[in-house]
């Protein structure tokens, strides 16, 4: 299994580098915009042309699997077997905006727990990835999340714009993280984000909602890099429905749900 899933790996990274090309390419964005429920969540055409092409794709490398997209109408329920998880752009207002921080973010599951783990930053031409049980690795170099405490770090937040009623509380945390660490980052693209904790750039992230594949991917990254991964309203982490989420060292991470408990 382990040969099998070093041969997908390889194809993986290859389709994802392919459709970061896609991003790349995009003129006139602003033109193909709709907007979706929530504050500021918005699907344009390239999402749909980025997921259409990765399950095209992802279909021939596990054809046994089944496929779970952001830009689906209806998600299918996580099977027994594999499951891929994708995000195609992770950060669709930056990439309206030309911010150049977004992702592509494809997470394959086996019985609802992450086998491998792929995010790709077509700007930077960075790849994270994990099989699980092989460590995890950035354009091949392996990398570990950081020793340093918070305040010897950075912390990374998502403000879950979609949910407007966790905005007080997501900056009641950032506030309070802000007062102990070095200083706070927002990037919009929380699969980077956690990417960034996994190689050691931030000692912390959190985001109080996101989707499963908003976090499929980078979940297992964050964890090969000897981190570790929560449920950031303190209840057990899984796939199969929206969860907040918080990512550190183990020391960091309980310092957050210290803050937690306090606050809530």
């Amino acid at each position: 299994m382990s040969v099998m899933m070093d041969e997908v790996l390889q194809k993986i990274v290859d389709i994802a580098k392919e459709a970061g090309e896609i991003l790349l390419g995009a003129r006139e964005i602003g033109g193909s915009v709709e907007a979706k429920s929530g504050k500021a969540n918005f699907v344009t055409a390239y999402d749909k042309r980025v997921q259409d092409f990765l399950f095209g794709r992802l279909a021939q490398v596990l054809p046994e699997a089944v496929f779970i997209g952001e830009e689906e109408e209806t998600h299918a329920a996580l099977p027994e077997g594999y499951a891929f998880i994708v995000d195609p752009i992770d950060g669709t207002t930056n990439f309206m905006k030309g911010y150049c921080t977004s992702s592509i973010s494809i997470g394959l599951l086996r019985a609802g727990s992450p086998e491998l783990g792929v995010v790709y930053n077509p700007y930077l031409r960075e790849v994270f990835h994990a099989v699980k049980g092989k460590g995890a690795f950035r354009n091949g170099i392996p990398i570990h999340v950081s020793e340093h405490g918070i305040e010897e770090g950075i912390v990374i937040f998502g403000t879950a714009p979609y949910y407007e009623e966790l905005a007080e509380k997501s900056f009641r945390y950032a506030y309070r993280l802000f007062r102990q660490c070095l200083d706070v980052r927002r990037s919009g693209s929380s699969a980077i984000d956690v990417c960034n904790v996994a190689c050691g750039r931030a000692e912390l992230f959190f985001e109080l909602m996101l989707s499963p594949w908003d976090y499929a991917a980078s979940s297992l990254i964050l964890m090969e890099a000897g981190g570790v991964i929560a449920d950031a309203q303190g209840g057990a982490l899984t796939y199969d429905g929206m969860h907040g989420v918080v990512a550190g060292n183990e020391k960091n991470v309980r310092i957050f749900e210290e803050i937690r408990r306090e606050l809530s």
